[in-house]
Formats: C-alpha cells, structure tokens, sequence
C-alpha cells in the first residue's frame, strides 16, 4: 500500500506557550500520542509575530494555533482536535454515544466561544485600563453558566468517566481564570475537575510553564 509522505511527517504547531487555543491541541496530542513539532509564534515580541504576513498565509485570522498536518493546514483548536480525533489512534476525545458527544461539543463550545473570546489578548488589548476587571466579569459569567452544567455531565471527568475534549478545554480556561485572579473556588465541580485533570501527564507536560518558547521567569 503507497502512503503518502505528507501522512508520514510530523504535524507542527505553531503557537504561543500561554495560549490557551495553543494549548488545547498539546493536550491533545499527548492525549493520542502523537510526536510534533513547534514552532513558536509570539504574541507580544515584534510588536505580534502572528501579525505578519507570513504567518498570515497560515492562519488568515491572525491567531494561534496552526497546525500543519497531512499536507493541510488548520486553524481552530477545536477542529485541528476532533481531525486528529478522527484520524489517529488512541483514545477517544469524543464519545461514541450521541448524547455524550453532544454535551462534549456543548461543553467545547461554551468555553471556547463563549469565554475564552471575550478574554483573549486581542479583545483585552482594544479594552485598554480595565483589562482585568473585563476578563474577570466574561470569565465568572462564563463560569456561573459552566458550572451548572458539569454538575448534571460530570463523573470523574467533565462529561463521565473518560477524557474529552470538554477536559482539553476546561484546564487553560481554568488557568486563564486564576491568572486574572477569579476565585475558582466558587464554582466547585469545576475545582475539583481541573484538579483531578492537573494530575494527569498529557495535561502536566503540556502546561504553559515548559514549554520551549516559555519564558526562564514563568518557567516551573
């Protein structure tokens, strides 16, 4: 059987280490197994290396990630994570019964549509002085509607017992929280399952604070 090279190399990431988007597809590719490359895209440096045109070519939208894999190129963390979903072997991250599958993509949904948007450094940079208060106010609206919701789906994870890609969305919302000091102890079922998740290798050697474009101050 002939396989074409492109289905041979290794997928690269292009992305941003505190990126929360970025750090979706790490998870993910750990999740799976799946060896990558990175190549690092800083958001602050050069005024945004995401802003220029070349990497323009890549992502059209002028954020990260993108990830080149199979001879295309993706965008959107949650598509690049249900087409290696899709593609490769390993675990699954979405579930195989319809009504899990669903309140996966609605949990995906409410965090990576309905918070993390509202509180990404594009959106804070336009808000100017009141950054912080702004992220605060999106991220605990988000939280107090979030949070009901995982009480009725969660087991030991957000959505039963195995991990999904509601989890690979959960964590860098979480840490995107206490870095604007939202006091997540509030939402209780949303502690407990970032802290079960924290514990977990694909969510440890993914975390923001290893990465190779991490800053030496914000390393672990």
């Amino acid at each position: 059987m002939h396989v074409s090279l492109v289905f041979l190399a290794k997928p690269v990431l292009h992305g941003y280490f505190r990126s929360s988007c970025s750090w979706r597809v790490r998870i993910a590719f750990a999740l799976k197994g799946i060896e990558y490359d990175q190549v690092p895209v800083n958001l602050i440096k050069d005024g945004g290396q995401q802003l220029t045109e070349q990497y323009k070519k890549l992502n059209p939208m002028l954020q990260v990630p993108a990830v080149e894999i199979d001879g295309i190129t993706l965008s959107q963390s949650l598509a690049v994570i249900q087409y290696i979903d899709e593609t490769r072997p390993g675990p699954r991250l979405l579930p195989a019964d319809p009504q899990k599958r669903a309140q996966v993509r609605m949990i995906s949904d409410v965090i990576a549509s309905g918070i993390q948007p509202l509180q990404n450094l594009y959106v804070l940079q336009k808000i100017g002085a009141e950054k912080a208060q702004w992220a605060q106010h999106f991220i605990d609206r988000g939280f107090q509607a979030l949070e009901p919701i995982l009480k009725l789906t969660a087991g030991k994870y957000c959505v039963g017992d195995e991990i999904s890609m509601a989890d690979i969305c959960l964590v860098p919302q979480v840490y995107n929280a206490e870095r604007f000091k939202v006091d997540v102890g509030q939402y209780p079922t949303i502690k407990r399952l970032n802290q079960t998740l924290l514990e977990i290798e694909a969510f440890i050697v993914t975390n923001p604070s290893g990465q190779p474009d991490t800053p030496v101050d914000l390393r672990a």
